[in-house]
């Protein structure tokens, strides 16, 4: 191979009273929810659609849902919210006026100091613009009493370690204003509910006991994003199977989504090493699933039941640090769908009908940016699977890479016959 429940909105918003929401066909009254989108802004509009069942984009990077999401269990996106206000069209005076009017009225009265953090995507607004803002509405405040702290715009948006170390969102005393222009030009304000637990992912990833870079260090993050591309909008308890299971990071992130789990592995030394760190997980993290180790090659291997979901990332081949000749590509690619192939063959017989799996597999990245695919992912139902179909992205779209990397992982997201 290359948790904890999330605090309930707190706002006393217009949303709560009924505020007008988007809908793709309008608007309509309702509650309303947003993402901040990561970097591969196509894998976290997937992650949301498998999770809550539906998602839009509203625009490049931020998605809309119907359903609360839990920032703390997904990948894909950097901050959630929940809407409060929206505006069918306009520029930055008219949310200014929009902020100033529903904000003086709702904290004029606050016995707290209110900490308040503003960020703002796709919507013509320099720091400048947004401070001012801010600091209005603190002078205003200041007139009813009210303090509040600004916390000061160096770019339109708040990074996502200020949010997470400010603790935006966790309190009704700490706010984020989460404001997106969408591509249809409406607007809407959202309060947020959080932000990605940075020094969490940060102690998952390089704080774990076991490490190896030989094989390939699979992100915490990434690892989420396949965990829900595989489980869908199902919950706990699961047991999720991953028969690559290597150091055991997609386990460990499957645990602590409250899911029990099952990994195995070629390599006895990845099966030692995933037994440390999935012991770590559950006596440092407080992982609530449970788990279940054993060595065996997933081309011939025999799994227990049950298996309700598969999420695993396969052989990768052979990592590149500049695009390989069309010579070396073609036996790595041809070795790769061998292995993964014989593996689909093989597991294909052990899962019952609609056993849903995300598979991340190798696809490779020339200097044009255009990927070579392995000739598996256009054969799938001859091996016993069908993709899942998504209706926010098309199944093209799910690929991880950075811009200096070769081999790219792309998530086949699919379910047995």
């Amino acid at each position: 191979m290359y948790g904890q429940k999330f605090p309930s909105t707190y706002s006393l918003s217009v949303a709560r009273r009924g505020a007008l929401c988007l809908r793709p066909s309008g608007m309509y009254t309702g509650d309303m929810y947003m993402t901040i989108l990561g970097r591969q802004s196509a894998l976290g509009l997937a992650e949301l659609e498998r999770a809550y069942g539906s998602a839009r984009r509203f625009s490049a990077s931020v998605a809309t849902l119907e359903a609360a999401p839990d920032v703390l269990k997904l990948g894909g996106s950097l901050k959630t919210g929940r809407v409060v206000l929206t505006l069918p069209r306009g520029e930055w005076r008219d949310v200014h006026t929009k902020i100033m009017q529903h904000y003086t009225n709702q904290w004029k009265s606050s016995d707290h100091k209110i900490t308040l953090g503003i960020s703002v995507y796709g919507l013509r607004a320099t720091s400048r613009d947004i401070q001012r803002t801010g600091l209005e509405l603190k002078k205003k405040l200041k007139q009813h009493d009210t303090s509040l702290r600004l916390i000061p715009n160096t770019s339109a948006a708040l990074n996502t370690a200020t949010a997470h170390h400010n603790k935006l969102g966790l309190s009704p005393t700490k706010v984020e204003l989460l404001i997106a222009k969408g591509s249809d030009g409406t607007i809407i304000i959202a309060e947020s509910t959080g932000a990605q637990h940075i020094t969490a992912l940060a102690r998952r990833d390089q704080g774990r006991p076991k490490r190896d870079a030989f094989v390939g260090m699979l992100p915490p993050k990434l690892a989420q994003i396949i965990v829900n591309l595989a489980t869908g909008s199902r919950r706990a308890p699961l047991t999720v199977l991953d028969p690559f299971c290597g150091t055991g990071v997609l386990l460990q992130e499957a645990m602590l989504m409250g899911y029990n789990t099952y990994g195995t592995d070629l390599a006895d030394k990845m099966i030692d090493f995933s037994e440390v760190n999935l012991a770590w997980a559950q006596q440092k993290l407080h992982a609530p699933g449970q788990y279940r180790l054993s060595q065996g090659d997933a081309m011939a291997m025999q799994w227990q039941p049950p298996i309700d979901a598969v999420a695993c990332e396969t052989y990768l081949g052979q990592p590149f640090s500049a695009p390989p000749s069309p010579t070396k590509l073609r036996e790595v690619r041809g070795n790769c769908n061998h292995i993964i192939v014989s593996f689909l063959a093989n597991i294909a017989s052990q899962l019952a009908s609609g056993t849903p799996l995300c598979i991340a597999v190798p696809a490779w990245r020339a200097t044009d940016g255009s990927f070579t695919h392995l000739p598996l992912t256009r054969e799938l139902e001859s091996y016993g699977f069908r993709r899942i179909a998504l209706t926010s992205v098309e199944a093209s779209e799910l690929l991880y890479y950075r811009e200096d990397q070769v081999v790219a992982r792309e998530l086949l997201v699919i379910e047995k016959i």
